[in-house]
């Protein structure tokens, strides 16, 4: 364990769901090692695309406000859902809260995990069903019906079967439904224009690709690397190759575009269906604590300690470096692009699925570069950049070189303004 951040306050440790039940995100990422002396690094499943390179794998836990808490380095190829029981113990017994929320993705917490490590650590928790469990609540007379959404988004459905004294939200975001959509379409038609190339080369004299078994190899291929073989009726033959899309089982698939299942064990007196679907949605915070990690600000890569304890300083530190930019940008958001009326405008939303439309507030000042005090705004880098101009000088008299004295560059409005939310004296921090 590389460490932990300083103590949070436990009022603030989530969203409060109940007086006593605090909720906290837990995610899992990795990053990829210059060398290979590392005990802890291995080769796993890689988010980095580099399956050429060993890596690491770190849980973060954070706040539902996306403040990191803890870290914890695991081996390189530990898989996603083992890392959940640590985070587990650590929520319990490090920081001393008896009943907590747990928000993570579906291959974060799993079927597997709910049974063998939530369930007996008496730890609620949120998250979503894979496609194949949707699928089945969307059967014939199942409990998942299209008609729910007539009325009312998000819809509440049980299926005491499949998911005995749990709740499950069924949320419908048409503009993800769209994406989906798009996106299939353009994936069928790129599939069949490969297909054609093939199917060109097949019909060529003296072709090599005249045999069955060569020609399946090139189409299968083909339907690997647009992971499209579902949507497919091939036909080969030595010297003959034909498809045809399979029309019913795509429109099976495009009905259920935009619908995704939110999983809790949360009863509805504390937690109602609005409240846990933006509890999920709020994961989005996390994954922006790892890219910020990880390529934005603090640039966790490249790794090229040996040693494992080395290793998991590291990551801590960057952990830590976070914690402090988290607090840093909370405090300094008047005069960041931030959206200080968030909480406002998702009030305004229709319904919780909904994307969150930017307040007025935050509109005004993307469209005129001015805080509501008239101060100029800027991003977070370009703002700690200008902090950084605020210097100290030493001066020296050349005909009393003894005689030295200090002299302070005189702050611009916009400094004062910023030292005044941290509330910092910058002549007793330089």
């Amino acid at each position: 364990m590389a460490g932990r951040a300083p103590e949070p306050d436990r009022d603030r440790l989530g969203t409060a769901t109940s007086p006593g039940r605090r909720a906290g995100a837990l995610d899992v990422s990795s990053s990829y090692f210059e060398g290979r002396c590392c005990p802890l690094a291995r080769y796993g499943h890689s988010r980095n695309h580099r399956r050429d390179r060993p890596q690491i794998v770190y849980g973060l836990l954070c706040s539902r406000e996306g403040r990191p808490i803890a870290i914890e380095v695991f081996d390189g190829n530990t898989a996603d859902p083992k890392t959940l029981s640590s985070q587990v113990q650590k929520i319990k017994d490090r920081f001393g809260i008896s009943r907590t929320v747990s928000v993570g993705d579906r291959g974060m917490i799993t079927s597997a995990r709910i049974r063998d490590d939530l369930r007996p650590a008496g730890v609620d928790w949120i998250t979503s069903l894979r496609a194949p469990a949707i699928q089945a609540l969307a059967a014939e007379n199942g409990p998942l019906q299209l008609s729910l959404f007539d009325d009312r988004d998000p819809a509440e459905i049980s299926a005491p079967d499949m998911f005995p004294g749990e709740r499950l939200i069924v949320c419908r975001n048409r503009d993800l439904a769209a994406e989906r959509a798009r996106k299939r379409e353009e994936l069928l038609a790129a599939t069949e224009h490969e297909l054609a190339r093939v199917q060109t080369q097949v019909q060529r004299k003296h072709s090599a690709l005249r045999s069955s078994a060569k020609i399946g190899m090139a189409v299968g291929a083909v339907l690997d690397r647009k992971k499209m073989a579902k949507h497919f009726d091939v036909e080969v033959a030595d010297g003959y190759l034909s498809w045809q899309r399979r029309i019913e089982q795509i429109e099976q698939e495009a009905r259920l575009d935009g619908i995704y299942v939110i999983r809790t064990s949360i009863p509805a007196g504390h937690l109602d269906a609005a409240e846990a679907v933006q509890a999920y949605k709020d994961l989005s915070r996390v994954e922006r604590s790892f890219r910020s990690m990880k390529n934005i600000d603090l640039e966790i890569r490249p790794i090229r300690h040996w040693t494992a304890q080395h290793v998991r300083a590291n990551v801590f530190l960057c952990m830590l470096a976070y914690h402090v930019e988290w607090h840093l940008r909370e405090a300094l958001a008047p005069l960041l692009f931030h959206d200080t009326n968030l909480e406002a405008a998702r009030g305004q939303r229709t319904s919780p699925v909904a994307k969150t439309e930017p307040s007025e507030a935050a509109k005004a000042k993307k469209e005129t570069k001015r805080s509501a005090e008239g101060h100029h705004v800027m991003s977070y880098d370009a703002l700690i950049a200008h902090l950084g101009a605020l210097v100290r000088n030493t001066m020296r008299m050349p005909l009393h070189t003894k005689h030295r004295f200090t002299l302070h560059s005189r702050p611009t409005s916009l400094q004062e303004a910023a030292f005044k939310l941290l509330d910092l004296d910058p002549l007793r921090v330089q």
